[in-house]
């Protein structure tokens, strides 16, 4: 009996072992902590981010679990004072920007392709959309194409971006038209923009946060969107 109960315990050790390592390959680096997990400060974020503008004040259980699931904030869990620094950054870039929110939800979105960072595009392109951003401006920039139907403003917040990340720096042509456009403080906020979600792209990329499962990714890696 003894010798038959061995290999069943054995097979179930290893039928577990494998359902966990491939639990792990298929979510996020960062384990989703808890809030009876978090020490203070991961906890003092955690309030911050409830009681600002993205969580709305909202305690629940399943509003608390959505912040924790979505974006880049359980990673940041990790360095909870850079976290509380970069999500109040991030609430100025969100909601008391210069930029009309149109052309700040393309900003995101513009950055969300050049790092070709699943969830932020997953979680953007809606409110582009509900921001009266067109959908046909979205698609193509997904597939890697310089929009064809762009407003004056958004082809001046494309090319300033798309300059931006792969340049490294923007030409006089460039920026002069951006400055005409949106003023110094616009042109700082695109720099903020591009900047703070480059950073959450960074972080969702290396955390391996994705869209839920079985929502299609939404990019291809971006040369070969471009048919390189």
């Amino acid at each position: 009996m003894v010798r038959i109960l061995v290999p069943i315990f054995a097979l179930v050790m290893l039928i577990a072992a494998v359902a966990a390592a491939t639990a792990a390959a298929a979510g996020e680096r960062f384990a989703i902590l808890q809030p009876d997990q978090m020490n203070a400060e991961q906890k003092k974020l955690l309030e911050a981010l409830i009681a600002g503008p993205r969580g709305g004040g909202d305690t629940s259980p399943e509003a608390v679990q959505k912040m924790l699931r979505g974006g880049p904030f359980n990673a940041w869990m990790r360095s909870p004072d850079l976290g509380n620094r970069l999500q109040n950054v991030g609430a100025y870039i969100r909601y008391k920007t210069s930029l009309p929110l149109r052309l700040n939800e393309f900003a995101i979105l513009i950055t969300a392709r050049e790092w070709t960072s699943q969830y932020e595009w997953y979680a953007h392109y809606p409110l582009a959309m509900k921001a009266g951003l067109d959908a046909k401006v979205a698609d193509e920039l997904a597939l890697g194409k310089r929009p064809s139907a762009m407003s004056d403003d958004e082809a001046a917040v494309y090319d300033f971006c798309v300059q931006l990340h792969r340049a490294r720096n923007v030409d006089d042509a460039v920026f002069n038209r951006a400055l005409a456009l949106f003023g110094e403080q616009g042109v700082v906020d695109l720099v903020g923009v591009s900047g703070y979600y480059t950073a959450v792209s960074m972080t969702l990329n290396v955390a391996q946060v994705m869209p839920p499962d079985g929502v299609p990714l939404p990019l291809k890696p971006l040369h070969a969107a471009q048919g390189e």
